[in-house]
């Protein structure tokens, strides 16, 4: 019994890890959406009283928070159009262009990602201060769009380092010229990468704090608001919001899921099937007569 119980353990060993890591990740998201519709009596939602829908009712009822987190979508919007696309450029010229300092460029490229937030957060607050640049929503841009740009590159050169090009050539043999095979055939095979990309440098934006602390002046985003609460109690509506970014990021997910399996979809192609396709759309040999047999 023992000896079975110990080789099913074993056989199954990977899958009960992954899914206690789950748990483990999604615990936390858990707990934020339940207490969500908690009924505290205090300013601390740190116990459970009760349910209540109020709080969704009027998750946008205080009026500084609110502004905070129309602050945090503004500024994660933009700085996520921008690195999205200084971001994909940058992939493709690494990628396929050979030029002097190319190695070294892929080499900066991940600096960014592997030196503390701090260190980038202090570096930028000295680069304002000394060409004199007001701190606000503009540092905030600045600053996010550099150290989401690595992240773009990163994921988008993963994806294009895998591209089969004969897919692009055979797209000139037909007739297609330049931007018209970008537009038809390379742009969509790299979209899921490109939304990946996006999507991450949106998460990233809207959830910076260390940077963000250093360089945001008198603006005041989403963290920050939730960090100056922290001290007084974070009301149930900063609960509300977060779910709602969560659901949203969940569904955004699931699309950019989808998306990429319908574009290896599109990429895959069976030279088997595309014969066998071609046989059967053949007509046939003409009737006898027709060529006057």
């Amino acid at each position: 019994m023992i000896g079975r119980a110990w080789k099913w353990l074993r056989r199954n060993a990977i899958v009960i890890y992954g899914v206690i890591a789950v748990l483990y990740l999604l615990l936390p998201l858990f707990l934020i959406a339940v207490f969500s519709f908690n009924d505290p009596s205090g300013k601390f939602n740190y116990t459970w009283e009760g349910f209540t829908l109020d709080h969704w009712k009027n998750a946008f009822g205080i009026p500084d928070l609110t502004d905070a987190f129309i602050t945090s979508l503004q500024l994660a919007a933009l700085s996520t159009v921008v690195a999205t696309l200084l971001g994909t450029l940058l992939a493709m010229g690494l990628v396929r262009y050979e030029f002097f300092g190319r190695k070294t460029a892929n080499f900066l490229i991940v600096i960014p990602m592997a030196t503390p937030e701090v260190v980038i957060g202090a570096a930028l607050l000295s680069m304002f201060l000394i060409y004199g640049i007001k701190l606000g929503f503009t540092t905030l841009f600045i600053a996010h769009v550099m150290f989401s740009i690595s992240f773009v590159v990163v994921v988008v050169r993963s994806r294009l380092i895998g591209f089969d090009r004969r897919l692009e050539e055979a797209a000139r043999d037909l007739g297609a010229n330049a931007f018209e095979t970008f537009r038809l055939v390379t742009l969509p095979l790299l979209m899921p990468g490109i939304v990946g990309a996006a999507l991450l440098s949106f998460a990233l934006s809207i959830d910076d704090f260390v940077i963000s602390q250093f360089n945001a002046g008198d603006t005041v985003t989403f963290p920050l608001w939730i960090y100056g609460a922290a001290q007084r109690g974070i009301p149930v509506e900063v609960y509300v919001i977060a779910t709602m970014l969560f659901i949203a990021t969940a569904a955004a997910m699931v699309f950019t899921v989808w998306q990429q399996r319908r574009a290896e979809k599109m990429a895959w192609i069976l030279p088997e099937e595309e014969v066998d396709a071609r046989l059967e759309a053949r007509p046939g040999p003409p009737a006898p007569g027709v060529l006057g047999g």
